[in-house]
């Protein structure tokens, strides 16, 4: 007797199977202790300061932006979600110009190239760090684009979002940083 071949509900198990062992995998790289990555990234600690040259070839220095609510995106073009993700953001940037929000890209494992002409396709008009060696990505302890750091106007991070943001999503997490501390 042959053997019977696996049915359609296995491989759905396999999948839903594979993909929470992603998850797991992420979280525990995101919360485990120091493994040469910054062990202070996380909600009530101050986030570490990053600095450098810009797509545009600028400079800019996250500690400039003390003293306003901040959102540090990082993104590569090649990134689907990020795709969906960027109209939301140029969207907020605009509703939450006046509440003084500062929107900081990061650019890692990607190119300058790549990253400017997709700025300009998603009318992204913020300043957007190039992570040339992924410094940036290791200290911020990224598991996954996109990934948001939401940081209140002391500098603190208040929450991280691993994945798209929705409109819910950001307003909960901007509600958070926008009156300081």
């Amino acid at each position: 007797m042959a053997p019977r071949r696996p049915t359609r509900r296995i491989w759905a198990l396999v999948a839903v199977a594979a993909v929470t062992t992603l998850a797991v995998v992420a979280f525990v790289n995101l919360t485990r202790a120091n493994t040469g990555a910054n062990p202070n990234i996380a909600a009530g600690q101050p986030v570490p300061n990053i600095s450098g040259a810009t797509l545009d070839g600028s400079t800019v220095d996250l500690a400039s932006l003390r003293g306003y609510p901040v959102v540090i995106n990082f993104w590569a073009s090649w990134c689907v979600p990020c795709q969906q993700e960027m109209p939301l953001l140029a969207q907020k940037a605009a509703e939450h110009r006046d509440s003084g929000l500062q929107i900081l890209g990061v650019l890692s494992d990607d190119t300058v190239a790549n990253g400017q002409s997709f700025e300009h396709q998603y009318g992204a008009t913020w300043p957007t760090l190039f992570d040339k060696d992924g410094t940036m990505k290791r200290d911020y302890r990224v598991v996954g684009r996109p990934q948001s750091y939401f940081v209140d106007k002391d500098g603190v991070l208040r929450s991280i979002q691993i994945g798209y943001l929705t409109d819910t999503d950001f307003e909960q997490k901007f509600a958070q940083i926008a009156g300081g501390s």
